[in-house]
């Protein structure tokens, strides 16, 4: 289901992107302070030219490629007949919901309610439902990124989740700004199959602002929504609840409307930085007052390749009670971990494990549960899954208690150091130093036939305990036993 480079390059070469990057040095505008009263902008239509009157430069802007309900667009990429039918889709073994298409909304499907609560209205109105399929979701979603580093560059794209990134706009200048989201937007979908919505304004706090007017609005907006002078930034805000500003959590949201009556992203807009420094956590308020002024606060970064921490964790198919059980899981999650940091050339000094427990009250609250974890720091830091499992399972020891039920488990790896840097034992014999070559094999055999075809006898044979995935499409585009058939 790939596309190849040649066919992408010759899409670039027909298209009208060149028209819309200009180059060469961008115009400073003279900076003008913010005016202090509303401006009415009903008048006003996205892709209006940038005026010169604005408090920040045409040259800052920036904009967030949000894909619309992510995982039930992967889901109906491959089956075409669901577009326009509701949709769902869960989350680990099946148990919340977790993405819902337009018409499941409209249903009254609630987000993350679990999915035996919404069962019988998913089978009332025939709903599709699939289980999380992370191997299709992660494939597109590199998809769509590559696609907007193709067009853009690199050095433009932010990725910031699985199913949205920043992209830096400073290269357009005063071109018609709607115009190159709509673009950009169209060529994302032509390539992918992923429909996207684009938000563009100066700071990256009033481009979610402006990707949730273009969610919320998709036919009027064509899911672009540009705010590009302060009138534009006004009314959005005005029309945005202050709980849906990003940086505004659920408890400040609520402080701020019960003690200090803000109740939208306008009236917090109006505040002063010292405020947001006093009420909001600090210098973060500060920054979210300031971005939403139209100051930026938060420049693009660079992609994080080489990571501090990796983690690997799951939830039980079913509840646990055996060790067995659980240090067959613990090894499992260990190799992941372990693939994970060869993969960026690294080694681990610190290896943490952690076991959630199971509640016994049957209340509705859904408490997580107690979680108890250890570390172990290791004498060398290593990437040898051997190396690694060995002291995983000696902390299930002594983290495992007889007669409770267990329902999660994770493995951390921290106190990462370039591989390069790690020395082999000149007191030990050769073979001892090869496990490097012999790590390489085993990814390399189990990149390329998958499911873990050669793994260590203590991660389990059967895996009873494993997360079930019982609604689970097809992992179309990783998989040749699994490829989409045509005809």
């Amino acid at each position: 289901m790939g596309f190849s480079p040649t066919s992408m390059k010759a899409i670039i070469n027909r298209s009208n992107f060149s028209s819309l990057l200009k180059s060469g040095e961008f115009r400073k505008d003279k900076v003008i302070q913010k005016h202090n009263q509303f401006i009415n902008c009903s008048g006003l239509q996205p892709g209006d030219k940038i005026k010169k009157q604005m408090g920040f430069s045409p040259t800052s802007m920036k904009a967030i490629i949000d894909c619309n309900n992510f995982y039930c667009s992967c889901e109906r990429l491959f089956l075409p007949h669901l577009d326009k039918k509701p949709v769902v889709v869960l989350s680990n073994n099946d148990g919340c919901i977790i993405s819902r298409s337009d018409e499941a909304k409209k249903l009254g499907v609630p987000m993350a309610g679990p999915y035996f609560q919404a069962k019988p209205l998913i089978q009332k109105h025939q709903i599709a439902t699939f289980s999380s399929n992370y191997n299709l979701y992660g494939d597109l979603s590199w998809r769509v990124m590559e696609t907007l580093r193709t067009i853009l560059g690199k050095e433009k794209v932010e990725v910031y989740s699985v199913d949205e990134c920043f992209l830096d706009f400073s290269g357009f200048g005063g071109q018609d700004l709607y115009q190159a989201g709509i673009e950009i937007r169209e060529t994302v979908e032509r390539w992918t199959g992923i429909k996207v919505s684009v938000g563009i304004a100066p700071t990256k706090v009033l481009c979610k602002v402006a990707n949730h007017l273009a969610k919320k609005n998709k036919e009027e907006t064509r899911c672009v929504v540009v705010l590009n002078n302060e009138a534009e930034i006004a009314t959005a805000l005005q029309k945005t609840p202050v709980g849906d500003i990003w940086g505004v959590g659920r408890q400040y949201a609520e402080k701020l409307r019960q003690a200090w009556g803000i109740y939208d992203g306008y009236q917090l807009q109006q505040m002063s930085e010292e405020f947001g420094r006093s009420q909001l956590g600090g210098v973060v308020g500060a920054r979210l007052v300031r971005e939403l002024k139209g100051v930026s606060c938060n420049d693009m970064e660079e992609e994080l390749t080489q990571k501090k921490m990796i983690a690997t964790t799951r939830m039980f198919g079913t509840p646990v009670t055996n060790l067995g059980d659980i240090k067959e899981a613990v090894a499992t999650y260990t190799s992941r971990a372990a693939e994970k940091l060869r993969r960026q050339h690294g080694a681990a000094r610190v290896i943490s494990v952690f076991v959630v427990m199971k509640e016994e009250s049957h209340s509705v609250s859904f408490n997580r549960g107690a979680t108890r974890s250890l570390y172990a720091t290791l004498p060398t830091a290593t990437s040898f899954t051997h190396e690694l499992i060995k002291p995983a399972i000696a902390l299930v020891d002594e983290l495992y208690e007889k007669g409770r039920i267990y329902k999660k488990a994770g493995v951390m790896l921290s106190g990462i150091v370039p591989d390069e840097s790690i020395q082999g034992n000149l007191f030990q014999p050769e073979t001892s130093n090869c496990g490097r070559r012999l790590m390489e094999a085993i990814d390399n055999i189990n990149f390329s036939q998958r499911d873990d075809i050669l793994k260590f006898a203590s991660s389990g044979l059967t895996r009873d305990w494993k997360m079930r995935q019982e609604l689970r499409s097809p992992r179309y585009t990783t998989r040749w036993e699994e490829l989409y058939r045509v005809g």
